[in-house]
């Protein structure tokens, strides 16, 4: 005997499909590239915080939306990274990611900045900081 499709079991199935693909969708961007020292030498032992930072915004909401911290043996020339795009600035014109590398007690070795461009890796490149 052959079964109808009812209104219920296509409702069922349109329910499961958009359940299936509900999650790849509200996955956010991610942000990928990589850091280097400036003349291309090799990036000095530290650690190395990565954030986003949107200019246009005012007061201290712009400052490090999205951060990660990654470890600079000392033995790298360039160091790959990844941040998720917040969803509140993926139209921002300005949006810029900042890293600065620290030594161990906290100084601050380097820093560098670049614009952001939605879908193309973003490299940025330290330069020496000077006291």
């Amino acid at each position: 005997m052959k079964r109808s499709t009812t209104r219920r079991t296509a409702l069922l199935v349109a329910a499961a499909a958009i359940a299936a693909t509900a999650p790849v969708a509200a996955q956010a961007a991610e942000i990928r590239g990589a850091v280097t020292f400036e003349s291309g030498v090799v990036i000095p032992e530290g650690h190395i915080d990565i954030y986003l930072e949107d200019p246009a915004l005012q007061g201290n909401v712009r400052r490090r939306a999205e951060k990660t911290r990654i470890r600079s043996d000392g033995r790298s020339r360039t160091i790959a990274f990844s941040l998720p795009q917040p969803a509140s600035s993926t139209g921002s014109p300005m949006l810029q990611i900042v890293a600065r590398l620290e030594r161990a007690d906290g100084w601050l070795i380097a820093r560098g900045s670049a614009q952001v461009v939605v879908g193309s890796p973003v490299n940025v490149t330290l330069s020496t900081v000077m006291y």
